[in-house]
């Protein structure tokens, strides 16, 4: 089976709750430690706030309160990784950021009608790795564009 670029994802894993989770790197930009982040009011709850990053404003989530999984408290493990989408540019925060890997693409598998308790919109796919379960995360539907958008026009004062 031939094992050439076109068959493979690029993905960077991290974990939220002890669980592995992945997105594809075309969309990744960087991977940061935490940074001070200012709330926004006025915006989704899982909308932590904005980071000035190197002199850019960015939205930052929290993908913990975005999946409904419980609040735990920020460590030196944390990382907001900055994905780009749209045009637009949104921080993730995840619990750790692990390792970036290829995934054959023919090895992933419909999303399954439930996991845990995250919404399956929120799903692309899931992969069966090296005895772990990574769950592909849909971008598109994970940022809600009216939502997490509305968060990026609070700082041009729209």
């Amino acid at each position: 089976m031939g094992n050439n670029a076109t068959n493979m994802l690029k993905v960077v894993v991290f974990e939220l709750n002890g669980e592995s989770y992945a997105l594809s790197v075309e969309h990744i930009g960087a991977i940061e430690r935490m940074h001070q982040i200012t709330r926004v009011p006025g915006t989704a709850s899982f909308v932590k706030g904005v980071i000035n990053l190197r002199g850019v404003i960015i939205p930052v989530i929290d993908l913990r309160k975005r999946f409904g999984i419980e609040q735990t408290g920020m460590t030196e493990d944390n990382r907001i990784i900055i994905v780009n989408f749209n045009n637009k540019e949104v921080g993730i925060i995840v619990d750790v950021a692990s390792d970036v890997t290829d995934i054959p693409k023919e090895i992933i598998e419909a999303p399954p009608e439930v996991i845990g308790s995250i919404n399956v919109d929120y799903v692309e796919g899931v992969v069966k790795l090296e005895q772990r379960l990574i769950v592909l995360l849909n971008l598109e539907s994970l940022l809600a564009p009216e939502e997490v958008l509305s968060a990026a026009q609070v700082k041009r004062g729209n």
